[in-house]
């Protein structure tokens, strides 16, 4: 079943769905299908997401900013307008270098 608080046939600026917050990283689903879904995350430069496991197969793009999505201890640094692949239950972690803004892209099997 989809879920999603947006309309079908509406258009929006993405970058625009989500602000930064000085007291955490911000989450934000735009849709959900069970399987898998899209989310936007809002950083102020020098948040993190501590280690955690990918839920699903992940696609990481950066909208805005500067992050560095650090994947089986091996840094990458992912700037806006580029994107990266993850697997299912990889162990990873992001921190970013500036406020950033982020889409990311579940997808199960």
């Amino acid at each position: 079943m989809l879920e999603t608080d947006y309309k079908f046939s509406e258009v929006h600026k993405l970058a625009d769905q989500i602000e930064s917050g000085n007291d955490r990283v911000h989450f934000k689903q735009i849709v959900n299908t069970g399987n898998g879904g899209v989310s936007l995350l809002a950083f102020k430069a020098g948040q993190k997401l501590d280690e955690h496991l990918a839920p699903a197969e992940l696609m990481v793009t950066v909208l805005e900013g500067e992050i560095v999505f650090t994947v089986i201890d091996k840094p990458h640094t992912i700037r806006a307008g580029e994107f990266m692949l993850v697997g299912e239950g990889v162990p990873h972690s992001v921190t970013a270098n500036t406020d950033s803004k982020v889409m990311l892209t579940k997808m199960k099997a």
